[in-house]
């Protein structure tokens, strides 16, 4: 076998090069065909398929490369989430074919998810278990390969991480308890989110920022190509929990975080009333004439970011009482949301001192107020993220044509700095609706259409496209 040809001539192939792309840079079915014929027998151990098949992903490289550079959009990636029986012989050269035949230049591999890390059992020293578990592959570094591999045709692999949600296995460490994000209800989002499946850490605990730095480092020590954080907000909760509507709703109760939150007072008044409006979801006009009275050379309340106005010592305490409510609510939702933003730049900061890009992840609609004072429970500002970070709006919106998504992208380009590089995530299947969602053929067009000037989109996810594939890998049935 080992002699066999399978009669490709690189020459001929070459010149047949410029018919087998169409606009999206799809291979047409001849030369997929062609290519899983190679790769089959060039894994089975037949050489001459071998150089044949590493003959043709060189020239399908060339070629995307040229057409990504002729047509819109000039780069497209893939979200893939990678499973145990991925190990068997072929399944990730196979996978990454197929995603390069579908026109992909970009990979954003899931590196971090559910709990599990996708780094070698051996080499794995996070709090996390790692994602393969089969015994005999302790230290295989699939992430590492799928990095080589997806070079080698043509894909620039970004590492694809859950940010806050560290995950039930996390979350259920005895040891882990003082690192998980609270509410005002003694919860943690294992109690509160109803698949029982997420636990979100407290931004400000050492513990978890230690961890969390220490997963991105084994992340980058494999030199992705960038690096993708995605749930960098607090739960979603559902029906009336949906909105953060009092400080009681803020995941602030943990002890760090509240902690953090006394260290913005700036005077023993100030930190008197955010104690007690923390611990009573509220303060009195009797708490307030306590303070004056009890700290009375220190004039009025005072925390980080407090404007005091020139009325305030004059004013009657009923008066007073109704403006320090209305601040406070202000600074603990603004505290809650600093913690976000503090744990998506320290993230990026590794990365980006490697100069590997790092780029967030987010819902356009996650940093929405909800009514009067409310706000969306995830409390996600992304539109304080920064600038120098790539921006990965999630336009997921369903309405029956493309016009939401549309609207959500342009919501993002409103609050975005100049030069911000906004690449839009879509969700759905190649050419076919789903559930009132358009194809993504057609939310392509109306992207393009709409915003010339972007030239990065991505596609959620590889299982949406290929779902049978997808279930079949997830349970070894290839």
């Amino acid at each position: 076998m080992g002699g066999l040809s399978l009669g490709i001539n690189p020459l001929t192939a070459q010149a047949q090069l410029n018919n087998q792309l169409d606009e999206y840079c799809r291979l047409n079915a001849g030369a997929i065909a062609a290519k899983d014929q190679r790769r089959t027998a060039a894994i089975q151990g037949n050489r001459s398929a071998q150089a044949e098949y590493q003959a043709l992903l060189q020239q399908h490289k060339e070629q995307l490369q040229r057409c990504r550079q002729t047509y819109w959009p000039r780069h497209q990636a893939m979200w893939l989430r990678i499973y145990p029986c991925d190990t068997k012989a072929g399944m990730i050269e196979r996978i990454l074919d197929d995603i390069v035949n579908k026109g992909y230049d970009q990979l954003y591999l899931e590196v971090f998810a559910d709990s599990q890390a996708l780094l070698p059992k051996n080499q794995n020293n996070t709090p996390w278990p790692s994602r393969i578990q089969t015994p005999g592959l302790e230290n295989r570094d699939v992430m590492a390969e799928i990095i080589e591999k997806g070079r080698a045709r043509g894909l620039k692999v970004y590492a694809w991480l859950f940010g806050m949600n560290y995950g039930y296995v996390y979350g259920n460490r005895g040891d882990r308890q003082s690192a998980m994000a609270r509410n005002g209800y003694g919860e943690t989002s294992l109690d509160f989110v109803q698949d029982g499946a997420q636990a979100f850490a407290d931004p400000y605990n050492a513990i978890a920022q230690a961890d969390y730095k220490n997963l991105v480092n084994q992340m980058l020590q494999r030199q992705p190509d960038g690096i993708l954080f995605d749930y960098i907000r607090y739960p979603r909760g559902t029906g009336a929990r949906s909105v953060a509507a009092s400080v009681a709703d803020l995941w602030i109760y943990s002890p760090a975080s509240a902690q953090a939150l006394y260290n913005r007072a700036e005077n023993r008044q100030g930190l008197t009333l955010i104690e007690k409006y923390l611990r009573q979801g509220n303060i009195t006009v009797g708490d307030v004439a306590a303070v004056l009275a009890q700290y009375p050379e220190e004039g009025t309340p005072r925390w980080q970011g407090r404007k005091i106005l020139g009325d305030e010592p004059e004013l009657d305490v009923n008066v007073l009482h109704q403006r320090l409510v209305a601040e406070l609510w202000y600074l603990t939702v603004s505290h809650a949301a600093q913690g976000v933003v503090d744990f998506v730049n320290s993230a990026a900061a590794q990365a980006q001192s490697r100069n590997i890009p790092a780029g967030a992840v987010f819902f356009p609609g996650g940093n929405q107020p909800v009514g009067q004072r409310g706000f969306d429970s995830r409390l996600q500002p992304w539109d304080k993220f920064p600038a120098s970070m790539e921006w990965h709006p999630m336009a997921y919106a369903v309405c029956g044509s493309s016009s939401c998504i549309v609207d959500e992208i342009n919501r993002v380009r409103q609050f975005a700095p100049a030069g911000t590089k906004i690449i839009p995530a879509l969700a759905g299947d190649w050419n076919r609706a789903q559930d009132n969602r358009p194809s993504l053929k057609d939310q392509m067009a109306a992207i393009k259409a709409s915003f010339p000037d972007i030239t990065q989109v991505s596609h959620f996810a590889y299982s949406w496209q290929e779902p049978q594939f997808d279930n079949d890998r997830k349970f070894c049935r290839v």
